[in-house]
Formats: structure tokens, sequence, C-alpha cells
């Protein structure tokens, strides 16, 4: 496990770790200067400064990942190590390393994953090969474990990322519920996490986690952390909120050995990125053909049918007429009374956030995925700009193979904005006890997609509180 990070001279006024703008390096300057003391008078001393600077620098993140990514390319690692099982195709990792294109600050220290094609995307990105191993035998195995420690510097903070795969938890995957072996993952991270003793604990997962047959895995690992000393800060957030241009809720959980300020969105509805500040710039390619200039920049080479059932759907937004598509859906239709799979072959709204971009948003019979003008589905290149990737992230493997990566991966739009927010923490004195929040602490009940319309409304707090939790 090597790292790819390379040096390169400080800013001049920003401290030994300052790389952004002078501007935007001015007013990171507490960050900077704390980072430079940790490895003289150590970490956790900062005062409010460190956390507003660390505030700017999220919101700053958030909005401008591109900039920062090529900029962390030349940049030194930090003093703080990163460790990322569950690694994927490296959407949390991004946002880890995008920050030091601001303010030194993380080293990635290593990566597991168990997905082969995942593993080489993670690499080429990355410069670091992720260890190929089950979180479980890692868990369970003195040897592995050991070498994952060893990745870290001792005397080094630590982060450690625990995203675990999601299909285990999800609403369009539940049947198997209990009984699914990908369930105990959480429990066998916590046991990773309670062995390490990082300094900050990251985990996101799809919110139907949070639901009543799930819970009694996410309390076993929240307890496990709990009697470890860990303050554990579990909640759901809208991802639009931070950035993405996708309307996207994911369950959140934050875990520190002291008392914390937890992570708060900064965009209001209005606010909200959309589907043309993410790819209306991006050239015209038709069903099939990969642009001369990105080869992620390619969408599937659709049936003739389905190029029938596209071009008959009104730009901007259109749904599939009735009598359009296949005959399966007017079937069901007639089946139910009424109009069924109403956004299937549909088209995004240019000025509204993409719906949740899944593992299958390759096929326009999936969900409202067909380009809001052009008459295909989408590219590569922009279900991963709708994912909140960088616009020159490579993805090893085939069509399929892609799309489940960006599909699966933590958006890095709201990593960058996590990793300057945990920076802050780390590097400040612990809150006061009463800032801490616990967020969720029962089950929201035994689903969650049905206060999906009521936090889109606008109504959060009354709705995670009405649904047996306090926030």
């Amino acid at each position: 496990m090597k790292s790819g990070a390379t040096q390169a001279p400080p800013l001049a006024g920003t401290g030994q770790r300052g790389n952004g703008t002078s501007g935007l390096a001015l007013t990171l300057r507490p960050l900077a200067e704390a980072l430079d003391r940790i490895e003289s008078s150590g970490w956790g001393t900062g005062g409010d400064d460190v956390r507003n600077a660390a505030k700017l620098l999220a919101e700053t993140a958030a909005s401008d990942l591109d900039g920062l990514w090529s900029r962390a390319k030349s940049s030194p690692a930090g003093p703080i190590d990163v460790i990322d099982s569950f690694s994927g195709c490296g959407g949390m990792s991004a946002g880890f390393r995008a920050i030091n294109g601001a303010v030194g600050a993380y080293r990635l220290a290593a990566a597991v994953d168990i997905a082969e094609v995942a593993n080489r995307t993670y690499e080429a990105n990355y410069g670091l090969s992720p260890t190929s191993v089950d979180i479980a035998e890692v868990a369970r195995g003195r040897r592995l474990f050991s070498e994952i420690r060893g990745a870290r510097r001792m005397k080094a903070p630590l982060v450690l990322i625990g995203c675990a795969p999601c299909q285990g938890f999800s609403s369009h995957r539940n049947k198997a519920g209990i009984k699914d072996a990908r369930n105990s993952l959480f429990g066998d991270f916590a046991r990773i996490a309670v062995r390490l003793r990082p300094d900050a604990v990251v985990v996101e997962n799809v919110p139907e986690l949070l639901t009543d047959r799930y819970w009694p895995f996410l309390t076993e690992a929240r307890s496990r952390l709990e009697q470890s000393g860990y303050y554990v800060h579990l909640t759901v957030h809208n991802m639009a909120e931070f950035g993405l241009p996708q309307e996207r809720f994911r369950a959140l959980m934050v875990a520190m050995p002291k008392p914390f300020r937890a992570p708060t969105g900064f965009l209001s509805r209005s606010e909200f990125r959309t589907v043309r500040h993410a790819i209306g710039d991006l050239p015209r390619v038709k069903a099939g053909d990969t642009h001369p200039s990105d080869e992620m920049h390619y969408s599937a080479g659709h049936k003739r049918s389905t190029i029938e059932t596209i071009r008959a759907v009104p730009k901007d937004g259109g749904s599939r007429p009735e009598h359009i598509g296949p005959d399966c859906l007017r079937r069901a239709a007639k089946k139910n009374g009424r109009a069924v799979y109403e956004d299937v072959y549909g088209r995004l709204f240019w000025d509204r956030p993409a719906i949740t971009i899944t593992a299958y948003a390759r096929n326009p019979a999936s969900g409202r995925y067909v380009h809001p003008e052009q008459d295909r589905g989408l590219t590569v290149r922009e279900a991963a700009l709708l994912q909140g990737f960088p616009r020159d992230y490579w993805f090893a493997g085939s069509l399929d193979q892609r799309f489940r990566q960006i599909g699966n991966a933590v958006p890095p739009t709201f990593a960058v904005f996590l990793a300057a927010h945990l920076l802050g923490e780390l590097l400040a004195e612990p809150a006061r006890t009463e800032e801490f929040e616990p967020g969720i602490t029962e089950p929201v009940g035994p689903s969650f997609s049905r206060l999906i319309p009521a936090l889109k409304a606008g109504h959060r707090q009354e709705v995670l509180s009405g649904a047996r939790c306090s926030a």
C-alpha cells in the first residue's frame, strides 16, 4: 500500500500546510496553523476560529470540488491519516484528498475493498492499491488487521471510513432482510473501529438502515462504539443540501471520542445545484458513441425500439406518454387502474436536481434517466458528474460495472464537505456536552420512503421528530 502523494511548496501567508488561493488561504490560516502544530503540541486545542475556518472551507470545497481536486494532485499529504474500508471506486476518499488542494490535512493511508474492478478504479485515481479482502476477515484475522493497522502512522490522528455496500439494506432489495449476510458488516466494522481507536469514524448508507427491519444491526454497531467511549451522532441528510446536483437521501453516522458538532447542509431548496449546472456544458454524443475527448462520455447503445420511445418523450423533464413504450407497462397500468412506473423512460429536468443516481442509471427503463434533450440515456461521465465526481475521474470496467461503481459510491461533493467539517472538529477543542446531538435514537418505522415527500417539502424537523427520533 504505497501513497502517490507528492510534495508541493507552501504558499505565502498560509502556514506550511496552505495550498489555496491567497484570499481563501488567508481565511483558512487558523486551520493551517493548527495542522502545523500537530506534531509539536498535538491536536484538539483550537478554538472557534478553527471551526469557523473549517465551515468556510466545507462550503467552498463543496462548490469547487474540481478546483481543489486538481490542486490536490500536486499538494503534500497532511498529518491526519485516513483508512477507507469498503473504499469502492473512491467516492469518500475523493473528498478527503481534495481538501489538500486548499490546506494540507489528510493522507490516504490505506483502502480496503473486495471488489476487484473498483480497486482498479481506486488505484488509477489515487496511486494507492487497496487491500482486496472481506472486512469480516479483517475483523477476525490478526494478520490482516495488523497489515491495515500498520499502514497508519502511530502518532497521527486517524479517520476511519466504513461505508458498507448498501444493497443489503436497500428498499429495492430488502426481501432477504435480516438474513442478508451483508448486514453483519456493520458489526464487523465496529469491531475494527474499537481495535483501531480512530479519532473519527464515518459511516454513510441508505436511510433504510434506520427502519425497524435493520435497526438491530445499527444498534449493535452504535452500542459497541458508545461502550468504548465514543460519542455517536446519527441522522439523515438530503445531499442536495451539500451541493450535490441530485436528490439523494442518506443516513450518516459520525463518532468521535469527544463531544462534537454535527455537520449540517448549507443550501436551501431554491439554491440546489441542477442537472444543467453539472452536465449542461458537455458536448453532444449519440447513443452508443464515445466522445473523442473523453472515453467516459458514452452511453449504452440502445435498441431501435428504445430510441423510438425516448423520442416520443417531451424534452426537459417530460414523461413517457401512456400509449408509448413496452406493452408490459400498459398491462401493469390496466391491472392497477392507474399509471404505474411513471418515471420510466422519463427525461431529467435541466433546472432541477437529478433523481437518485443508482447502479442502474444506465438504463432508461430503470427510471428518469434520459438526457433532458438528447435521445439517449446517461453517459458514464454524466452519471459521474451528477454523483459529484471530479470531471477527470476515471472508472475501470464495462459500462455496467462503471455505472455500478458510480451508483454505489459516496458522492465526493458531500465527502469533501464532510472532510472539511471533520477537520475543524479534530483540530478544535471538544464541543460542550450540551452542544452534542445524538440525532436519531429510535427506528423511523417500517419504511423510510414514506417520509421522503415531507422531507422534500422542507419539513425535516417535524418529520424526523414524528418518526420516533430526536433531530
